[in-house]
């Protein structure tokens, strides 16, 4: 895994606060964090993107964050635990790791175009 991926899995764990502050923030302070979380959320992933193919990096970072939203609502905000929904995350997941399996890492090198 090359440093661009990272970029991906850091980004989709920062999708995770900005998606939560944006239902649950209720005063500027958290708010403001919304806002950092999604600026470096948004900058990581545009920076994977410019050397991974940019459908896998947006499957691979909604995928994720999807995924970790459900689970911190259910484990840290009360959200009811429902067996479909996370048999379906799980299904995402799956799907998720293996569109990263199965594409290339094709990194152009600096300067080329």
């Amino acid at each position: 895994m090359n440093v661009n991926w990272i970029k991906v899995f850091i980004a989709a764990f920062f999708e995770v606060f900005w998606v939560i502050g944006l239902k649950h923030a209720t005063n500027t302070l958290e708010w403001i964090g919304t806002v950092i979380a999604i600026v470096i959320s948004f900058y990581l992933m545009i920076m994977a993107g410019r050397k991974l193919p940019v459908g896998t990096v947006y499957a691979v970072f909604v995928g994720l964050g999807t995924a970790g939203t459900v689970f911190s609502e259910i484990l840290f905000f009360g959200e009811p635990f429902k067996l479909a929904k996370v048999l379906l995350i799980l299904v995402l997941l799956a799907g998720v790791i293996g569109l990263k399996l199965v594409t290339k890492d094709k990194v152009e090198k600096e300067g080329e175009s």
